[in-house]
């Protein structure tokens, strides 16, 4: 099966490339196809926990072309329900050419300056290729010593589902991010709870405004230029005081503790003596970026990171990257996938400028 163009992933980013090769002239399933692990639409979202709702989600924007109804800021539905039906609708408004459950193994060189994509549903033989895998199949667990030992439960976020899951339980949160504040906010209500990170918060007070918007992409764009890895998104854009985040803060909730030392059989402990007992640990880690499937690319450096030209891998101009670096986030995928599109138009020969 010989395409132009393989978008891996039908997340926010993998349906905005779609859209634009599709408005650009590329014919589906004849120039390119989709190809997507899960088995319906929604991206990481269908996968969400069902307490996060639409309204409470962090970041949320509307794919090209069709606008999300409701307005996130209006609706108690939960994400991973309305981001489906949205994405489905999309899908069959712009007629796009998602093949699923196709999960990709690997992408390798065919020997003709083409690639092989291998997945579940054959093996795809392309000029090019759009990378939109995300991370959500890719939690981040951290190592510490205990952890084996411990008799009560741990999770992370990917495994979250409700607070009432937890009542009467002592839960030991671990995280900075966005997730990990959501999380205690809920499970606050139901139980008691410890929240435990590396670095200080980095709360954010104001409005995120386009200039801040923008220093945050530069930074993360400098740093993926010279083939560091990205930072991650809390590092940048900073927690936003929210109201209810103030008030969770002014009863206690989210005063935090430096990361513990080691994990006990009952609990968490810090070399100066401190414990803290646990019924629950969760781990609001975070995830790493899903690109094992292109391992046989050699497209790491020394360091980890991988080397980019905007969404271009600077040593591949046959391969994109949406979501890595700067591109990662919602209201980054739609400029991404725009870039990604007409670098990919000229690398095939077919330019065309784009609005």
């Amino acid at each position: 099966m010989d395409v132009d163009v393989v978008v891996i992933g039908a997340g926010q980013a993998g349906l905005s490339a779609a859209y634009f090769l599709s408005q650009r002239g590329f014919r589906p399933h004849t120039d390119f196809v989709v190809l997507d692990g899960n088995d319906g639409p929604g991206g990481a979202w269908r996968h969400r926990w069902p307490s996060l709702t639409l309204g409470g989600a962090h970041g949320i924007h509307p794919l090209p072309g069709l606008g999300l109804d409701p307005a996130p800021t209006d609706s108690t539905r939960p994400s991973s329900a309305v981001v489906a039906e949205y994405f489905s609708s999309y899908e069959d408004t712009f007629d796009l050419p998602i093949i699923r459950p196709a999960a990709v193994h690997a992408v390798r060189e065919a020997g003709d300056g083409r690639l092989l994509v291998d997945s579940d549903e054959g093996t795809w033989r392309t000029r090019t290729l759009v990378n939109a895998t995300g991370t959500w199949t890719r939690p981040f667990w951290p190592r510490y010593p205990g952890m084996a030992d411990f008799t009560g439960r741990q999770l992370h976020t990917a495994d979250y589902r409700s607070a009432e899951d937890f009542a009467g339980q002592h839960v030991v949160v671990v995280g900075g991010g966005h997730s990990a504040v959501q999380h205690l906010l809920e499970i606050a209500r139901v139980t008691s709870t410890t929240w435990v990170t590396r670095r200080p918060p980095a709360w954010r007070s104001g409005p995120f405004d386009q200039q801040a918007g923008r220093d945050a992409v530069q930074r993360v764009a400098d740093r993926v230029a010279v083939g560091e890895r990205p930072e991650s998104v809390v590092s940048v854009t900073g927690l936003a005081m929210t109201p209810s985040v103030e008030a969770a803060r002014a009863s206690g909730v989210l005063e935090r503790l430096p990361m513990f030392d080691r994990v006990t059989a009952d609990g968490v402990a810090w070399d100066d003596g401190r414990t803290v007992r646990a019924d629950v640990i969760l781990w609001a880690t975070g995830f790493r970026h899903a690109l094992d499937h292109l391992a046989p690319m050699q497209l790491r450096n020394a360091r980890g990171g991988i080397t980019m030209d905007g969404t271009m891998v600077a040593d591949d101009p046959r391969i994109h990257l949406l979501g890595y670096g700067p591109s990662a986030s919602t209201i980054g995928a739609t400029r991404a996938a725009r870039t990604a599109v007409r670098d990919l138009r000229e690398y095939l020969g077919r330019p065309a400028a784009l609005s």
